[in-house]
Parts: structure tokens; C-alpha cells; sequence
């Protein structure tokens, strides 16, 4: 049986209103600026988080404290500093964050990476649908993992998803610099967006009826899925082209939802490279 039980975590506190504008993709999966409101500046922190963002030429640092073993491997690692680092001990990025984020003497204050459309994705290869996957943990490791496999895009709602920033930005380690987060308000509406483009949606769900491996897929292609403990929803269900379970051999036949991507786009990849005619 494929993935049924996944656990979400509970929201500390409601998230304040996010305000999109279109954002347009560069190559090299970088992003063009926009000027758009801003709830506050992304916290980044840890080595790779923070290290990527630099990194960026579309990402913009407003701040960026630093310990000095920190800020001898960004000179040792030829990094470019957009912006004069505050030399700090590590304590006091502990302040900030907490005792238990893994900062590894760095932080960043960054304006958030302005968001892509639906219609700015490109037609080729995978992309990821998120069906009101709320924690960060989950959806950064599903970041970590996209990059890994060179996904197009991951695909979320405006509500019930978390923000860019913190947690989720150090749990994709990187990779939030990598991956486009496009938003839409209509989950069911955004996945009819992309099949009108040509995308083929499948859906992971524990009840489908054909094991992900089976199928015969072809690009571009939209793997959809749901929610901890909920799954898909049904109206999600009924908007996919096709629903595939994810067949397990051991004992265990449930998957934490990162996880679950993780082996999804392996998958996945394995089939569209041996059904890939060039």
C-alpha cells in the first residue's frame, strides 16, 4: 500500500496575509525581482541556507550576521558579500533564533523571492503539486529533494502552506534558492491551468489503482501530493488525470509525505528517461 497516514504539524500561530505579484523565471532557476509588499524580511540561517542565498543574484540581503569561523569560510569558499557582515558571537544568533536552530554562525535578513505564475512554468520534465502540505519540515525536505531531481516547480496554495523563510528555508538547505514556488489561490484551478498547458496530473494516493511504477508516464508531468493524516482531498482527487499508489515491499507500507516525494520523483524519473523517445 502506498503512503496513508502522514502526520502534520500544528500551526504555533496564524500566518498574517501574503501578498503575490508575478514573479518571471531566469535561467539557472534563479528569480527576477518584483517590487510587491512584503510581510518582513525571510530569515535565513545555516551554512548551505544562507551560503545559496548569497549566491543568488536575484536574491536581496538586507543583513547578515556572521561568526568569524562563519565569515572565514565564506572568504576561504570566494563568496561575495552583497552587504557589510555583523561580526557576532554565536550566542547572540542564538538569541535570535533559539537554542535549538542549527545555525552554524550564520544568519541572514533577505526580501523574499517574488513568485512565478502557473503559465511561466516550463513544459518539460516534473513539477510538484502540494495539496495544503502545512509543515515546514516536510515542505523544505520536498524542496531538498526537487532541486535534487531538477524539478520545473513546486506548486502551492496562497493558504495552508507555510512561509519561505526559517525552518523550511534551512530544511530545503539551499534549495529554496533552486526550486520556484508558485502560489495559486485555487488548488483545483491551478491544476487545471497546467493541464491545459499539457501537463499530465497523478496523484499519490493509497488507493490507486495502478502502482507509480507501472505506469506509462510522459512530460511534462504533475505529481500531486496530499496532505499529512488527510491526503488528497477529494476535490484534488477528481481534478488528477490519474491516481498511482506507491507500492512498499517491507512491513512498514506508510512514508512520511518528504519521503514519499523523495521516492515519487525517482520514480518517476526512471520512467520518463526509459519511455524519453530521443
Amino acid at each position: 500500500m502506498a503512503p496513508k497516514s502522514w502526520q502534520s504539524r500544528p500551526r504555533s500561530k496564524p500566518r498574517p496575509p501574503r501578498h503575490r505579484n508575478k514573479r518571471t523565471l531566469r535561467s539557472g532557476g534563479q528569480f527576477r525581482s518584483s517590487n510587491r509588499p512584503s510581510d518582513g524580511p525571510a530569515v535565513l540561517y545555516g551554512w548551505h541556507t544562507v551560503k545559496a542565498a548569497l549566491e543568488n543574484p536575484a536574491r536581496r540581503i538586507r543583513r547578515l550576521l556572521a561568526t568569524e569561523n562563519a565569515l572565514r569560510r565564506l572568504t576561504e569558499d570566494g563568496v561575495a558579500l552583497p552587504v557589510k557582515p555583523e561580526l557576532v558571537r554565536p550566542d547572540v544568533i542564538d538569541a535570535r533564533l533559539g537554542p535549538d536552530a542549527v545555525h552554524q554562525g550564520l544568519l541572514a535578513e533577505a526580501d523574499p523571492l517574488t513568485a512565478p505564475t502557473a503559465t511561466e512554468i516550463a513544459l518539460q520534465g516534473i513539477v510538484l503539486v502540494l495539496d495544503q502540505i502545512t509543515d515546514p519540515h516536510n515542505v523544505g525536505a520536498i524542496l531538498r529533494s526537487a532541486a535534487a531531481f531538477a524539478v520545473g516547480a513546486i506548486v502551492t496554495t496562497a493558504r495552508h502552506s507555510p512561509e519561505a523563510t526559517g525552518v523550511l528555508a534551512k530544511s530545503a538547505s539551499g534549495a529554496l534558492e533552486l526550486v520556484p514556488l508558485v502560489t495559486v489561490q485555487n488548488q483545483a484551478r491551478g491544476m487545471e491551468d497546467l493541464r491545459q498547458r499539457g501537463f499530465r496530473l497523478v496523484g499519490l494516493d493509497s488507493g490507486g489503482e495502478t502502482d507509480l511504477a507501472d505506469l506509462k508516464l510522459r512530460a511534462p508531468l504533475a505529481l500531486v501530493l496530499g496532505a499529512e493524516g488527510k491526503g488528497l482531498r477529494q476535490l484534488t482527487k477528481t481534478t488528477c488525470d490519474q491516481l498511482a499508489r506507491l507500492d512498499l515491499p517491507g512491513e512498514i507500507k506508510s512514508l512520511n509525505v518528504s519521503n514519499a516525494a523523495a521516492l515519487a520523483l525517482y520514480v518517476a524519473n526512471r520512467s520518463l528517461t526509459t519511455t524519453d523517445p530521443s
